[in-house]
This record gives structure tokens, sequence and C-alpha cells, in this order.
């Protein structure tokens, strides 16, 4: 079952890999190459509404989106963002951060706001099929990844 919030980012398409409390996906607007939302799969509106499982949880599924991630974009930093404006369910935007651009599927990805704040507006907007050929990499980058 999806909540509002998953459905905007595109699940199930854009789904990379399902834990019990948390659904990893693809960001469609990639503001990074590598770009991902960690969203609650319950309907808690605040972080601190969430059950003690989902906290336990979390960690490991930070740890494997790390691991993936930097074996796919060879980020230099990593910035999650928890900002719950427009999308209200409990949400972060996972920016994997890289001072050179990043080549992928014949696009660069070229981290605009390096070495500051990441640079939301200069997304590179992906096709369905460039979300499913990058949601497919993924999956592999995290299922190798998971403890």
């Amino acid at each position: 079952m999806a909540n509002a919030t998953m459905e905007k980012f595109g699940f199930p398409a854009t789904l990379v890999h399902q834990f019990e409390h948390w659904a990893v996906l693809v960001r469609p607007a990639q503001v990074t190459l590598g770009s991902l939302v960690l969203v609650a799969t319950g309907e808690a509106v605040a972080y601190g509404d969430l059950p003690a499982e989902a906290f336990t949880e979390q960690g490991r599924a930070v740890k494997a989106i790390e691991r993936a991630l930097a074996e796919f974009t060879r980020y230099e930093r990593i910035n999650y963002l928890m900002l719950m404006m427009v999308d209200p369910h409990v949400h972060f935007h996972v920016i994997p951060r890289y001072p050179e651009p990043r080549e992928w599927n014949g696009k660069s990805f070229a981290d605009a706001g390096w070495p500051g704040q990441p640079a939301l507006g200069s997304a590179v907007t992906l096709e369905p099929a460039d979300i499913e050929s990058l949601a497919k990499a993924l999956k592999s980058a995290i299922a190798g990844n998971l403890d």
C-alpha cells in the first residue's frame, strides 16, 4: 500500500527497494545522478510519529543506500533533506554530491550546487524509460548491500 507522497514520486515505477517501514524510490527529477527519496510507507506526517521500529529500520536503509550510491556514483558527500512542505508524509530527499559531472545512459549530471547547498532547481527530469533503467540499476546495487 502506498501513501500519497510515494505516489507523487512515481511509486511503483520508481521503486528501488521496499523495506517494512520505508520505500527507496528514484527521484524522477535527478538533482545529481542517483538522487533518491526515502519515504516512510505509513501515514505519518511528523517524524516523531513514526513507530520505533521505523527508526531502527531507517539505519539499515541508510546503510544500504550509502553503500549502493558509493558504488554507483562515487559521491564525495551525501545530503539528506527532510523538507515536507509540499508532500506531507515523512520522507527524505537523498542527494549524492560530487564536484565533477557524472555520465550515465548518455546524459551528464552535474552537481550545480557543489560545494554549497544542492541546487534543486537544476535537476534533470528523467523520461519513464530512464527512470526504469535507473531503478533497475539501483535495485541491483542496493540488493548487493543489504545486511
